[in-house]
Order: structure tokens, then C-alpha cells, then sequence
């Protein structure tokens, strides 16, 4: 059982490089050479099982920011607004769906080692963990203040691939009288087995999740929109630094300017047979 507070990223930068083209590339404002570190708890895990050979894939997913000037004195948030979130294996940054999982999207993974001069994986797990299988036991559990987490395990049987989501219980329903429950939480990692490829995917989904037997479970996915052209006008507005500010307004670099950042939705939803087991700890 992961004890997700206590679990962390720390990375540590290489030196900042100026952009050629860019005045705020990346949100940095410090000076060339400057290095910076970064810490976040990790807020869900998943385990990719090859079922013929045995060998599991990690994947995890960080506490998220709204991007940000690192590191300003004043002006502090980037407007326009967009969430830095980061899921990542044991050596590779995984991309982020921004689509549907039936649209295809540019996808570009990166090994750990060449993104960062440093990183550290602190997994940290509960001791004296009880595996409970039953709804009574839940409501039990969740009325006497324990802490939950719940593993909820689903089959590819075309890759013959077992992937397992393990998440803290952060909002849990329970019916006492009839021993009924409800797991409504999130965020969890949902890889995109149609990446799969010598052992790692490239592309996961941001979901929530939902439980409420242990032979089932629902997610709905994370996935950008378009805005009104009329509710672009304020939302694309910069407010202090603008992220697309450049160095030299008469060189601008090919295709500008980028897309501004797009809201975000939960709407797509799987449905899977699975197997589910909420685990419990004393909340000491």
C-alpha cells in the first residue's frame, strides 16, 4: 500500500539555457547557467504486467501546478493558465493525452536520464496494511477513519497485458444499513496500450475513477476543448509576462504563434471487468 503523501519526485535541472527565440521559454526567468530543483508527492501509480514473461512496467503520476514564472519574485502565475502535471515510468516521461483515446496526437517521450542532470523516485509504502474484499468491511473501515487506498486491476487479453491502478481513497460514499460503497476519486494514469512498445507506453490518460463492486470499475478521461472564438478573447488575454514574448518581434521562429493553452474536460468514459481490493491501514 503506497503512502502517496510521502512519496516524491525530486529533480534537478540542467543549466538554464536562454531560448533562441523566446524571452520566458518554459516560464524561467532566472539567468544562463542558473540550475533549479523540483519536488512533488506522487497522487496515483499503475503496474503494466507482461503476462508471459512477468515483467512489470511502473508508471506514476505528480501532484500538479498551474504554469508559473520559476522562479519570479512577483508575477507569479502564467495568464493564460495552463496545468503542468507530470506521469512518468522508471526512466521515461510519459505524454499526457490531450485527445480522445480513439484520436491519434503527436507523442514525444523522454528518457528521465536526458531531461534532467538528476532525479530521484522515493516510493514510500504503509506498513500493518489489511486487504478488504467485502462492502461491510469498507464502510467499517472508511466510519472508523482508516486510511484507504484501492487497487483496481483490468486485462488487455489481445496484448495478454494486466494493468493495475493503485490510488488513494480520497472520496469514498457508503450506504451503513446495506453495507454499500462508493469510490469516486482521482486523478489516477490510464496508459494507452495502443503505445506499447518494448516494455514502456508513451501515451496515458488522465482519468478518474469509480467503484463501487469489486468485479467492476468506470473511468472517465481527461481531454482538452476548444473555446468560443468570444470566450478566447479574455482567456488568451496575457496578464503581465507573456509566455510567447520574443526576444527579437521582427524574428519570430516558424508557426508562430503556438496555440494559446486549451480548458479541459472529463468526458470520456471505459467501463471494465476488474478486480478491486481496497486496502486499509490505522489512521494513527
Amino acid at each position: 500500500m503506497i503512502n502517496f503523501p510521502s512519496s516524491t519526485f525530486t529533480w534537478k535541472s540542467h543549466p538554464w539555457k536562454p531560448d533562441p527565440y523566446y524571452k520566458w521559454a518554459g516560464g524561467f526567468v532566472g539567468m544562463p547557467g542558473e540550475v533549479y530543483q523540483v519536488r512533488f508527492n506522487l497522487e496515483a501509480a499503475c503496474e503494466i504486467t507482461d503476462e508471459k514473461s512477468g515483467v512489470v512496467t511502473e508508471l506514476f503520476v505528480g501532484a500538479p501546478c498551474r504554469t508559473e514564472y520559476t522562479i519570479a519574485k512577483r508575477n507569479l502565475f502564467q495568464v493564460p493558465s495552463n496545468e503542468f502535471r507530470f506521469a512518468f515510468s522508471r526512466s521515461v516521461r510519459l505524454h499526457i493525452a490531450a485527445l480522445p483515446s480513439w484520436e491519434a496526437e503527436p507523442i514525444a517521450s523522454t528518457p528521465l536520464s536526458e531531461a534532467f542532470q538528476a532525479y530521484r523516485i522515493d516510493v514510500r509504502h504503509f506498513s500493518d496494511v489489511t486487504p478488504v474484499t467485502d462492502g461491510r468491511s469498507v464502510v467499517v473501515a472508511t466510519l472508523a477513519n482508516d486510511r484507504l487506498n484501492a487497487r483496481s486491476t483490468y486485462r488487455d487479453a489481445e496484448r495478454g497485458l494486466s494493468v493495475t491502478i493503485e490510488y488513494p481513497v480520497n472520496l469514498i460514499n457508503v450506504n451503513e444499513a446495506d453495507d454499500e460503497f462508493q469510490v469516486c476519486t482521482g486523478p489516477v494514469i490510464v496508459p494507452d496500450l495502443s503505445t506499447w512498445k518494448d516494455g514502456e507506453v508513451s501515451r496515458v490518460f488522465l482519468a478518474h475513477v469509480a467503484i463501487t463492486a469489486f468485479d467492476h470499475l468506470e473511468f472517465i478521461l481527461q481531454r482538452t476543448v476548444e473555446a468560443a472564438e468570444s470566450e478566447r478573447v479574455w482567456l488568451d488575454a496575457p496578464r503581465g509576462r507573456d509566455r510567447l514574448e520574443l526576444r527579437d518581434p521582427a524574428s519570430p521562429p516558424s508557426g508562430y504563434p503556438p496555440p494559446r493553452p486549451r480548458p479541459t474536460v472529463y468526458n470520456e468514459t471505459w467501463a471494465l471487468p476488474a478486480t478491486n481490493v481496497v486496502l486499509r491501514t490505522p489512521n494513527g
